[in-house]
């Protein structure tokens, strides 16, 4: 046996090792894409039909092997359909390179500017219990959920922002969407999350900020109109009863500046 192990370890050239790297590299970038998703479950449940499929077949139980092994090939066949977001987002992050961007860039000063008037926005839209739904575009175009809207392509402050969601305005119905230090559009429609995990108290608002949060790399701020309570949706999970500082310390981390590098094209990690 240990013969054996030295003629593999003989055999494995430098080539081989670079490709086990990268192999390994991917399916880390995988694994940590998909942590605390709904994928996860979906994969233990992968895992237990490929595991009952091996018992069935060595304890020579050919009628539930049958058909455990068709059950696995439909399977196989819907997993593209079943992991569709979580597809999508892998093939978003690999284009999200600084080759392919071309997203507004803000400097240190802009970016405090806008998470400043954002925290103020939401902080007076809470104490008078005014529903609010704010996109905040990052990698990913939003183009698609703005033409949904109204444009507007006004420069974000917290009284522009205030008057858009003010009741019977208007555009206060829907969300707004902001690029870079602008609001791009107000009005828009957002894709409800189809997470029936959340619980029942989440209404239409955070379903959909969860939703957009799925389906791109938007962060999302919500004010609840029920009770004033100040959310923020990102990756498909929502971060509740937050105030002006927490809110701004998490936008801070979200947006750094990154330096350009080839290491950009596969950096997968979500902040």
């Amino acid at each position: 046996m240990l013969l054996q192990i030295k003629g593999i370890i003989s055999t494995i050239g430098l080539l081989d090792i670079i490709d086990i790297v990268i192999v390994a590299y991917f399916l880390y970038k995988l694994y940590v894409m998909i942590r605390d998703t709904r994928a996860v479950a979906l994969l233990k449940g992968l895992v237990v039909l490929l595991l009952a499929t091996m018992v069935s077949r060595w304890l020579e139980l050919n009628v539930i092997n049958w058909l455990l092994q068709k059950t696995m090939t439909v399977v196989l066949v819907a997993l593209p359909v079943v992991f569709q977001p979580e597809l999508r987002r892998a093939l978003e992050h690999l284009g999200r390179g600084r080759f392919f961007q071309n997203r507004t860039q803000l400097n240190a000063e802009e970016r405090e500017n806008l998470f400043q008037e954002l925290a103020r926005t939401v902080t007076a839209l809470s104490k008078n219990k005014i529903g609010a739904l704010i996109v905040v575009e990052r990698e990913t175009g939003l183009n698609d959920y703005i033409e949904t809207g109204i444009k507007v392509d006004g420069l974000v402050s917290s009284e522009f922002l205030i008057n858009i969601f003010i009741p019977n305005t208007p555009l206060h119905d829907g969300a707004v969407i902001v690029r870079g230090n602008r609001v791009q559009a107000a009005g828009c429609l957002l894709p409800l999350s189809d997470d029936r995990s959340l619980t029942k108290e989440l209404g239409t608002r955070h379903r959909a900020a969860i939703g957009i949060s799925e389906q791109t790399d938007a962060v999302v701020v919500i004010v609840s109109e029920e009770t004033g309570i100040i959310s923020l949706a990102r990756g498909g999970r929502l971060h509740r009863y937050m105030d002006a500082e927490s809110l701004k310390e998490q936008l801070a981390s979200l947006f750094v500046i990154r330096s350009s590098s080839l290491s950009d094209l596969f950096s997968w990690r979500p902040s």
